[in-house]
C-alpha cells in the first residue's frame, strides 16, 4: 500500500531526497506522497525510506490503498523498466 504523510509531519524535506521514487513533494502546509508513485521502496530498500528518515514518524501506511508486494513489485517496474528490483 502506498505511504502517507501524517499532520504530525513538521516539513522539514528530509523524507523527500530519500525517495527513490520521487514520490514526496512539498504541499501546502506538509510534504506529501503521490500513491502512484509510492512502492514502500520495495524494489529499491527493504524497509520504507520515508519512515525510517522521518524525525517524528509522520509517514505511514495508507490503509485506504492496500496492496500487495506483487503489486508494489509490479508498479516499481513500471517506473523502472529494465532494471531488476532489489
Amino acid at each position: 500500500m502506498a505511504y502517507k504523510i501524517s499532520d504530525d509531519c513538521i516539513s522539514c524535506g528530509a523524507c523527500e531526497s530519500e525517495c527513490p521514487n520521487g514520490a514526496i513533494k512539498e504541499g501546502d502546509t506538509s510534504f506529501v506522497i503521490d500513491p502512484a508513485k509510492c512502492t514502500e521502496c520495495v524494489g529499491s530498500f527493504s524497509e520504507s525510506k520515508c519512515a525510517e528518515t522521518c524525525p517524528v514518524g509522520a509517514p505511514g501506511p495508507d490503509e485506504s490503498r492496500k496492496e500487495t508486494k506483487e503489486q508494489l513489485v509490479k508498479k516499481w517496474q513500471a517506473m523502472n523498466p529494465g532494471k531488476t528490483p532489489k
